[in-house]
């Protein structure tokens, strides 16, 4: 299958290295910035290979080269146009998180991605971890019994250095805040374990250590869904001197876990009623990751490629990105509004909190 990568910043190697595993045929790279794609291609000793393309212009590599299939890792203000011009190529689309920045938008991706009769995925690789897998599969073969409730938090540190390496990091138009770049796999999880539908948000976020930017550092929310279960979110980058942790808690009548590590990579608590063999083993399972983003790509470049050949919906599809757009522009609306948020939101987007901590701001390092 012909693969393509559009954007070679921070998370590119991720998408290189899912690709190179499931024997994608990478037949081009594109940024607007020549060094870019050198760097990644070098780091999997593909600096070499001249049969991979290299463009500055996605346009005009989609339509010279013609892959079939494309991840999109810009910044992430620029994804929904990218992918919306892939689609209407009939290019098969992974796109990295926030599939878009507005719900219109992201309605948009999937209106035309039905259209044109093409798989589009949401990027949200945290789903294959093997501990959110195992929590998954006791949700779904209901030993968890009734559930009470649950909560996603990420507790991470981004300092001034990480915001200088690309201009874009923190606006609204761009990127958003903590909760909409860092924590928004959390968010997914969260909304997806406890059943999608939800009732209504209220939450706050604050700007407290990061007055260069435009968005926030630290958001909170409180989430009722229609099933009758809360959940609440806590989302920052404001946690000294370095990342701490990205934990996912479920509670129920007959069980109650909590998933830990990094990136929700390990299993810390794991208790059911009528334990088993294979509980005992997951009470100490660890998934090692070389960094934050863990492992989840391989698997899911991999599902993407099965939901082509096979025609199916890839297992993270264009819907669930749109819903956890939707719970995080839900929260910023609360903030905007100071009101509870009743779903479904409509017409919203990131670039609505414009203003919102104060002018904009023009961030001079």
């Amino acid at each position: 299958m012909r693969y393509a990568l559009i954007g070679c910043g921070r998370i590119s190697t991720n998408h290189i290295k899912a690709a190179i595993a499931n024997q994608l045929e990478l037949v081009a790279v594109c940024d607007i910035i020549p060094e870019h794609m050198e760097a990644v291609l070098e780091k999997h000793e593909k600096k070499e290979d001249r049969t991979i393309a290299r463009y500055t212009d996605y346009r005009k590599m989609i339509a010279e080269i013609k892959p079939e299939l494309v991840s999109i890792a810009t910044e992430s203000g620029l994804h929904g146009q990218i992918a919306l011009d892939c689609i209407q190529h009939g290019i098969h689309v992974i796109i990295e998180k926030p599939m878009a920045m507005s719900l219109a938008e992201a309605d948009r991706i999937i209106q035309l991605s039905e259209e044109y009769h093409v798989k589009v995925s949401a990027c949200h690789q945290n789903r294959f971890n093997i501990a959110v897998q195992e929590m998954r599969k006791a949700l779904e073969t209901g030993r968890f019994g009734r559930i009470s409730h649950g909560s996603i938090h990420v507790r991470w540190n981004r300092n001034r250095d990480y915001y200088t390496q690309a201009p874009w990091r923190g606006t609204w138009e761009q990127d958003g805040g903590a909760l909409m770049n860092q924590c928004i796999h959390g968010i997914d999880l969260l909304r997806w374990m406890l059943g999608d539908e939800i009732e209504s948000v209220y939450g706050a976020t604050r700007q407290q250590f990061h007055s260069y930017l435009e968005a926030e550092d630290v958001g909170m929310a409180v989430v009722k869904f229609k099933n009758g279960v809360i959940a609440t979110i806590e989302g920052t980058t404001n946690v000294y001197p370095q990342n701490l942790e990205e934990t996912l808690y479920l509670f129920g009548e007959n069980g109650t876990v909590k998933l830990g590590g990094k990136s929700t990579n390990n299993i810390e608590v794991w208790n059911f009623a009528g334990e088993t063999e294979e509980d005992y083993k997951n009470k100490s399972l660890k998934e090692a990751t070389s960094n934050v983003y863990g492992n989840g790509h391989t698997s899911l470049f991999a599902d993407v490629v099965c939901a082509i050949r096979e025609d199916r919906e890839p297992y993270v599809d264009a819907h669930a990105g749109r819903r956890a757009l939707e719970l995080v522009l839900a929260v910023y609306k609360s903030q905007k509004t100071g009101e509870v948020v009743e779903f479904p939101l409509k017409e919203f987007g990131s670039a609505d909190m414009k203003g919102e901590f104060g002018e904009e701001k023009i961030k001079e390092f």
